[in-house]
């Protein structure tokens, strides 16, 4: 025996390897209790994190809808600018078809009073070759060779030559409808300026003419004379006598101011005013 052996070891027993697991398993537990109040913690502090990443999501979202706004607020300004033109051309064209119709109503009307004048003066003609035609009829069968208008007299004086003279001198100027001259007149225009040349003031119209004054025979014309075609008071055509069986008027855009018989055209009455 070894002279140490009755002394009593100051070394520690050895742990029996029971104990080491059981210490080993009670640290193994704390530490998972460790990690698990670890994790439990972190969840709790990744809370806001989380709500912090759906942000975004929602901005995304509210990008989304305000493109779809923009785009809808330019579709409707696109629509209302096309509206807008829209609008103006159907002023345009109202305003053009407004313009149309007037110069539509402005020719027929010009086209109406033409066919009413070239009707006034056909009927005239018939009715003067109706005239004409019993006339003669009436002198073959009385046997007279007398006609059935004559002058008393064929010579002009006083403010009656001046008128003869005025109307002679404009022998060969334009018929214009509606003209007073002095390089173009129409039948009425033509009488009222010849008058006006000795102080005489006439109506304008050829109608109100056939009235201005006191009522002949145009059996008994003397010169200076109105000569008017139609009824006294809605004649359509005046000339003026001029004597010899003559008279001078603004006949026709063709004829113009021109000298013709009496036999051209039978006036229907006549007015003296001188």
């Amino acid at each position: 025996m070894s002279h140490t052996a009755h002394i009593r070891s100051h070394r520690k027993p050895r742990r029996s390897a029971s104990s080491l697991a059981m210490r080993a398993g009670v640290a193994g537990g704390v530490l998972s209790t460790l990690a698990v109040a670890g994790s439990a913690g972190s969840a709790s502090a990744a809370e806001p994190v989380t709500q912090t990443l759906e942000l975004p999501t929602l901005t995304a979202d509210l990008a989304a809808q305000a493109a779809q706004s923009a785009d809808a607020t330019q579709q409707a300004a696109a629509n209302y600018q096309l509206q807008a033109e829209r609008d103006a051309a159907a002023a345009k064209a109202a305003k053009q078809a407004k313009a149309d119709l007037a110069e539509a109503k402005k020719k027929a009307a010009e086209a109406k009073k033409k066919a009413e004048e070239a009707a006034r003066k056909a009927a005239a003609e018939r009715a003067s070759r109706s005239t004409a035609r019993t006339t003669l009829s009436a002198s073959a069968s009385t046997g007279s060779t007398t006609t059935s208008t004559s002058t008393s007299s064929s010579t002009a004086t006083g403010s009656a030559a001046a008128v003869v003279s005025f109307v002679k001198s404009q022998l060969g100027k334009a018929y214009v409808s509606g003209a007073t001259g002095p390089s173009a007149y129409d039948c009425s225009g033509l009488v009222q300026t010849a008058f006006k040349q000795v102080g005489v003031s006439l109506p304008r119209v050829s109608q109100d003419q056939s009235t201005a004054g006191t009522q002949v025979s145009l059996s008994n014309l003397q010169p200076g004379d109105i000569l008017y075609w139609g009824s006294a008071g809605s004649a359509y055509h005046v000339a003026v006598y001029v004597g010899g069986g003559m008279f001078v008027g603004a006949q026709n855009p063709s004829d113009g101011v021109a000298e013709h018989p009496l036999s051209y055209d039978q006036p229907t009455g006549a007015v003296r005013v001188l």
